[in-house]
């Protein structure tokens, strides 16, 4: 690699004023999604770049709500994971969060109320952020510019030209950028995986991934988004705020980014009546919720087309009533999997047009990483284990030295269909063009989630 130029504090942090609701979206700029930005003199792609080898990885969290709280216990088990520093504006949640640390029997880490004091500091390797999502964008790149590997929870941005900045940013600065999608470590969405890379889909034609979630009451709740922050990107956004659970495990199959990519995103959306109706029912007139307009659709529905004519649907609606789905689901020529229930039918081992349970392919297709630590998993992890697989993962890649399961090229294509939905739903549905983030890379086949056996060093 050729030598890099000095670069200033001062000018990578330049950026980091220029994020902002996506009601700023819709300009000339934005619609043309494909526009490639240069790199600056000496930047590097960072595919295939491994991480620097830690004794021990040293954890810093950003934002100590309901995500971030519950995932301290994950880091804290992880054999070779010490959280250093813990950060939050309300000091509060920091010391409930350094006084669980401790009873879990774990060093006090330290407690600080500013995420730039905290991404500074010389005792944190990797920086985990699980603030509202406003903040991602400015405290990921904070975190780059410090020098620090960081772990954003979804998304790692929301508009276009902050994903360009966030990977040139990791280009420049030679560290990681990963969005937490804690669903692509999944049992099923893992099993999944290696069906299709082992061809029992036969020829994968097509994917349907969504995040379907009934959050009315959570979302009218005085206590659990703070400030209601998620209520309220619901009355100035029309986009797929949220998609990523969904379509990441389906781009995986389809080795996005490794041999395949996402070229046309086209939006439509369903109007906005669900977060009304409930409020009319359900919420006294007394309450700020009153003073709010939802403008945000229901369903908000993506349809991806790739470059070798795959096409991804991808579905948002945290607004209905119904039960929990992520949809998970894959077909090609010679079988389709479905999840909720996961079900399969294969060619030629069924017939009769009947759905058959896709527990006993799961078990014979069970990811290496389900099986080394699955039982830790379960007792260290929510989200049925996902998250502990998650943490898991990412501190061996940082103790051993691997190249990470997701890289910043991954993280900003899924959380691309935010802004671009927005884009696409402001030009009356029509498609528009997904950057491609790997400037030219993507053609080429490597590794990702359907990684090798590896063992965690010893501690």
């Amino acid at each position: 690699m050729p030598e890099m130029p000095p670069v200033s504090r001062r000018s990578l942090l330049g950026g980091l004023a220029a994020g902002g609701a996506l009601t700023a979206l819709g300009g000339a700029a934005q619609a043309q999604g494909a526009a490639e930005p240069a790199r600056e003199r000496g930047q590097t792609t960072m595919i295939g770049t491994p991480f620097e080898p830690h004794r021990t990885v040293r954890v810093g969290v950003i934002g100590l709500g309901n995500r971030g709280m519950g995932m301290l216990s994950g880091w804290a088990a992880v054999p070779g994971c010490v959280v250093t520093a813990v950060c939050d504006v309300r000091a509060d949640r920091a010391t409930r969060a350094a006084d669980r640390l401790v009873a879990l029997g774990k060093p006090r880490p330290a407690e600080v109320t500013s995420f730039q004091r905290l991404v500074d500091r010389d005792d944190v390797d990797f920086v985990y952020i699980a603030t509202p999502w406003e903040f991602h964008y400015t405290q990921g790149k904070a975190a780059l510019v410090a020098g620090k590997h960081v772990g954003v929870e979804l998304p790692i941005a929301t508009e276009t030209a902050q994903l360009w900045d966030l990977v040139n940013t990791s280009e420049i600065t030679r560290k990681h950028l990963l969005l937490m999608e804690n669903c692509s470590y999944g049992r099923n969405e893992l099993a999944m995986l290696k069906m299709a890379h082992q061809g029992r889909f036969g020829e994968i034609t097509n994917g349907h991934g969504g995040y379907l979630h009934d959050l009315r009451s959570l979302l009218f709740s005085d206590t659990y988004y703070t400030d209601a922050w998620r209520r309220k990107w619901h009355t100035r956004s029309v986009a797929s705020l949220y998609p990523m659970h969904g379509l990441a495990p389906i781009a995986a199959c389809m080795d996005i980014n490794r041999g395949d990519r996402m070229t046309t995103l086209r939006a439509t959306a369903t109007a906005p009546r669900g977060l009304a109706d409930y409020r009319e029912r359900h919420i006294p007139k007394s309450h700020p919720s009153w003073n709010e307009t939802y403008v945000n659709g229901d369903l908000i529905t993506c349809l991806i087309g790739t470059e070798h004519g795959r096409i991804i649907r991808a579905e948002h609606d945290v607004s209905s009533p119904r039960p929990y789905s992520r949809i998970n689901s894959l077909a090609g020529t010679r079988g389709i999997v479905e999840d909720y229930p996961a079900r399969v039918y294969l060619e030629p081992e069924h017939g009769n047009h009947a759905w058959q349970d896709f527990r006993p392919y799961r078990d014979t297709h069970d990811h290496w990483l389900w099986k080394k630590i699955g039982d830790d998993a379960a007792n260290n992890g929510g989200h049925g284990g996902m998250d502990y697989v998650l943490q898991w993962r990412i501190v061996q890649q940082m103790r051993a030295g691997l190249v990470p399961d997701i890289d910043v090229y991954d993280s900003a294509a899924w959380c691309a269909a935010i802004p671009l939905s927005a884009v696409s739903l402001r030009a009356g549905g029509r498609p528009v063009g997904v950057p491609d983030f790997t400037r030219g890379l993507w053609s080429r086949p490597r590794a990702g989630l359907d990684s090798q056996p590896s063992e965690m060093p010893p501690v």
